[in-house]
């Protein structure tokens, strides 16, 4: 749900080293910037059926019609209530548009049957001229939620950006309402952002409260890796 504040928030540093990572293709960002310890890193079992599903990574312009469909599918599924009661509100061909963002990449996850039942979106870029990687969305299906699928995918994020210097932070929105997700990016460790808005008194006394808020966590090389290792494995 990244758009709430995309448009306000991005400024551009006086280098663009973000630029040459987004113009990367998906076989060299993988190698160079994901850093998978071990081959079968694109594959996931769920602990709690046994069943085997497959991770890829690929950019939004070799994102499939259908595959690109199936994830806004899963936005709407799991998000749409919360962004119906935001000040942001559903804009189905707005949040296309943005999926379709040609910096994005994806990290796609499939059953045996090549259906998307799961995904994360994510960029290297600039946030207020600090260099991360944001997380545009991550959604998964209801039988995927809990078996630990999430964390994995967050991890990932985290390997980018570690493995991406001068990126030092994962960076993520989210909204208030959905406390599920609080839960998780925060006992994932995320906290609230230093450019995370706040109250703000308007004219004639009215006050503005945010629905949403910007979380951020801060990673290092060795730690990353060492939880890659660790997933992976």
């Amino acid at each position: 749900m990244k758009a709430v504040t995309k448009s306000t928030k991005r400024r551009r540093a006086p280098t663009n080293p973000i630029e040459r990572v987004n113009r990367k293709s998906d076989e060299d960002f993988i190698k160079e910037h994901l850093c998978p310890s071990t081959p079968t890193w694109s594959e996931w079992f769920n602990p709690k059926t046994q069943e085997k599903y497959t991770l890829s990574l690929t950019s939004s312009g070799n994102l499939s019609a259908g595959d690109l469909d199936a994830c806004f599918r899963l936005v709407e599924e799991t998000s749409r209530n919360d962004y119906e009661s935001s000040s942001t509100g559903w804009k189905p061909s707005k949040k296309i548009l943005e999926m379709k963002s040609p910096e994005l990449r994806y990290i796609i996850v499939n059953d045996t049957d090549g259906r998307v039942r799961g995904f994360t979106s994510l960029m290297p870029t600039y946030e207020e001229g600090e260099p991360v990687v944001y997380c545009y969305e991550i959604h998964l299906k209801p039988e995927l939620q809990g078996t630990g699928l999430g964390k994995t995918l967050m991890g990932f994020l985290e390997s980018v950006a570690a493995n991406t210097p001068p990126i030092k932070k994962v960076m993520l929105t989210c909204f208030l309402s959905n406390q599920r997700a609080l839960t998780f990016y925060t006992k994932s460790g995320f906290e609230r952002d230093e450019i995370s808005p706040g109250p703000r008194r308007l004219r004639f006394g009215k006050e503005f409260i945010p629905d949403y808020i910007i979380m951020s966590k801060i990673v290092s090389n060795s730690s990353s890796r060492e939880a890659f290792e660790a997933r992976s494995g």
